[in-house]
């Protein structure tokens, strides 16, 4: 082939976490949305995992014992450490962002904090406000976690149109578009986190 080689294009692993427990979640449902996007090769370069973070026990340094974790808490804070970028769907909760979320966020953090130098994004369902994402921002500038500034990704599921099936599955075309954009402004800060630039 020559001088055109065909080059391997690098693939971003991107860990998911979602902050919603309920079975047919929307914010779940923007978390498979992303992955189908990158499986689909709407946006190439990226590999999601949605990661299970539901079996974490409540944070308590009396689990830590002789520096060593809880199996579920050593297993998801290397699936953490892996990654190279964050997806966070975080729904809010009283203004804020859910428990469940808190937790992983919390047990992720104890040294060493595996979220340092992370590139991230969020994503959010939400009805009452926009609390819940500054919330996490705030929390991830203490932990040196680089988010994404633009496109912002805030969604009222209970305006109409209908954006989510009774699965939870994300049916809007003009969010998936949306969401589309935040994935590949996602792509390219890594990028450039990882390049140093």
């Amino acid at each position: 082939m020559g001088s055109e080689e065909m080059v391997e294009k690098r693939v971003i692993k991107v860990a998911a976490l979602c902050g919603s427990l309920r079975k047919a979640s929307f914010n779940r449902g923007l978390v498979q949305a992303a992955i189908k996007m990158c499986k689909e090769s709407v946006v190439e370069g990226m590999e999601i995992e949605d990661i299970d973070i539901s079996e974490l026990p409540m944070m308590n340094e009396d689990l830590e014992v002789n520096g060593t974790f809880p199996r579920t808490v050593k297993q998801f804070r290397l699936k953490i450490l892996q990654a190279e970028a964050i997806f966070f769907a975080s729904p809010e909760y009283n203004y804020s962002l859910t428990p469940l979320l808190k937790n992983a966020i919390d047990w992720a953090s104890r040294p060493p904090n595996v979220w340092a130098d992370k590139a991230a994004a969020i994503v959010s369902v939400e009805g009452s406000g926009r609390s819940s994402q500054y919330h996490l921002r705030q929390i991830g500038t203490f932990l040196d976690i680089h988010f994404i500034n633009k496109p912002e990704f805030f969604v009222n599921a209970f305006e109409p149109p209908l954006k989510f099936d009774q699965n939870g599955d994300l049916i809007d075309e003009d969010l998936r578009k949306r969401l589309q954009h935040v994935l590949i402004a996602l792509q390219a800060f890594t990028l450039r986190l990882i390049n140093g630039k």
